[in-house]
């Protein structure tokens, strides 16, 4: 039979032949569907790991993984849902472009994570290396270098000497900000809490780190208003997501300019912090400040110990930097949660301010205070458990080897978080999670420690990356807590409710900035 009678009468007998285009375009379907078909999505299948139960997460789009989750303003409540979604409380895998995460929601797993060897190394953003943050404590990479770094802030940058020298200041700028809000209550009948804590919990930083302290709200000689520029502008490149950290081919053409943005910010921050630097090396020269005599800044601390430690002006540089950026905004931010909890919960201000009354008086409140004020210690940790500044605690880990997390097998190279947003909202470990409830910690879980040792709540992180400062940020939330509570009566704002809506940055800050009233008190 011919092929032309064939065609004539039976074509639909006769098989076409495939186009190469159409097989590759066939094969590519395929498998692009694997890839993204595959629990964790792309990042997942790529990894080429032996053993171990296949952990639960979502595939995410092609190519772009869970991109839109960290592109939104709340990605710990989306990944708190997919963990439930996917029975992952424990450990969840997923990928955003080429970058495999895990993440636990759950505080023993995330304890093994956070307290393991495996997981020393901190995955460093192209901000935090442009910004020559791998050379201070929160990215440098586990080793002698870090270890040396991690002991200096122990023994002398967040000693108890060091917290205690600088009381003083610190009472000082909490009733410059009592000023600040009677004067800013007397002119708009209203008061912008966030821009009054922001910028006092800069100086304070700024004198701990620097020995200097700027007049932000009432004018300046300028270097308050460039050093404001410098801060904001690098707590924006840190907290933005930059696509080059999770598409390498992106990473040349740096679309979103936080290379260039950077490395104009790093340039800026190298001529202010040196000069400061040479500043306080004049002082020795003269002979105005003599070590030992006094409590110095945290400049002075690197200098006595500059050859000993074999600290390079750039080390120094992006220690002290760093510095500003992990105390500003994380005690100013807390505060701005505790304020608003106060105006929506009178009666539990009025429970801590009579709590102040009876213990303080009419004197100014000292840090001696603060243990006879329960009460006030516990609001805080309630704050710290429903608004946690660093949900996602903040910056993750990296394996620095293959690790198994209970029967799963966590890939070297593999980025690891904890959700503590999710663990602290979990009704399995809390009671009443989304309760606002200070009384909790003077009951059932009065024996809870913040401080790392408990992961239910854990906001300072834990294991060997936990926040250096937490001892010195509690203190002072403590202090400006309870000098504001003594100070004001915090009531709403008729024309700007309150909305405790959040949005993830660098740390999770209210979406709309708190406006109320503070009413001057009279202590009798």
């Amino acid at each position: 039979m011919s092929l032309d009678f064939k065609l004539l009468f039976f074509p639909n007998l006769v098989q076409q032949p495939i186009s190469t285009l159409h097989a590759a375009l066939a094969v590519l379907f395929v498998v692009t569907c694997f890839f993204w078909l595959s629990p964790g999505g792309l990042a997942w299948a790529l990894a080429k790991s032996v053993g171990g139960t296949v952990i639960p997460g979502p595939s995410g789009l092609p190519l772009l993984g869970l991109l839109r989750v960290f592109m939104g303003e709340t990605p710990h409540r989306v990944l708190a849902k997919l963990a439930q979604t996917f029975r992952a409380n424990k450990l969840m895998g997923f990928s955003v472009g080429l970058t495999r995460f895990v993440i636990s929601s759950d505080p023993a797993t995330a304890k093994e994570i956070l307290g393991s060897p495996d997981f020393a190394d901190r995955p460093v953003k192209e901000s935090a290396y442009e910004l020559l943050f791998h050379r201070a404590m929160g990215f440098a990479p586990y080793g002698e270098y870090w270890r040396n770094l991690r002991r200096i802030s122990s023994t002398h940058l967040f000693c108890q000497k060091r917290l205690t020298g600088f009381e003083g200041f610190r009472r000082s700028v909490g009733l410059n900000m009592v000023k600040d809000f009677k004067s800013m209550m007397g002119e708009k009948g209203h008061v912008e809490v966030k821009k009054v804590l922001h910028f006092g919990s800069l100086n304070n930083v700024m004198m701990m780190v620097f020995g200097k302290c700027y007049e932000f709200l009432n004018g300046d000689d300028g270097n308050g208003v460039m050093l404001e520029e410098l801060v904001s502008e690098g707590y924006e490149l840190l907290g933005v997501f930059n696509w080059n950290d999770h598409f390498p081919v992106l990473g040349w053409m740096d679309l979103q300019a936080v290379r260039r943005r950077c490395r104009c910010l790093a340039s800026k921050v190298n001529v202010f912090v040196g000069k400061i630097i040479e500043d306080h090396r004049v002082k020795r020269i003269s002979g105005e400040y003599v070590a030992g005599e006094t409590v110095g800044d945290f400049v002075d601390v690197l200098l006595d110990l500059e050859k000993e430690n074999k600290l390079t002006d750039s080390d120094m540089i992006a220690v002290l930097w760093e510095m500003i950026f992990r105390g500003t905004d994380t005690v100013a931010i807390l505060l701005e949660w505790v304020l608003a909890r106060m105006v929506l919960h009178p009666d539990m201000q009025a429970k801590a301010q009579g709590e102040i009354d009876e213990v303080v008086g009419s004197r100014p409140v000292l840090d001696i205070d603060i243990p006879n004020l329960p009460y006030l210690q516990c609001i805080v940790k309630e704050a710290l458990r429903l608004h946690p500044p660093g949900p996602l605690l903040s910056w993750a880990r990296l394996a620095i080897r293959d690790v198994f997390i209970g029967d799963k097998l966590v890939p070297a190279g593999t980025t690891a978080m904890v959700n503590m947003w999710a663990i602290t909202h979990n009704e399995d470990v809390w009671p009443e999670p989304d309760v606002f409830k200070p009384e909790r910690f003077m009951e059932m879980e009065r024996d809870v420690n913040i401080i790392g040792c408990d992961l239910r709540l854990a906001p300072f992180g834990a294991g060997r990356r936990v926040c250096p400062g937490k001892s010195m940020g509690l203190a002072t939330v403590h202090l400006w807590f309870a000098q504001l509570l003594q100070g004001f009566q915090w009531v709403p704002c008729e024309e700007k409710p309150v909305d405790l809506s959040e949005c993830l940055k660098l740390s999770m800050e209210m979406k709309s900035p708190l406006i109320c009233k503070a009413v001057p008190r009279v202590v009798a």
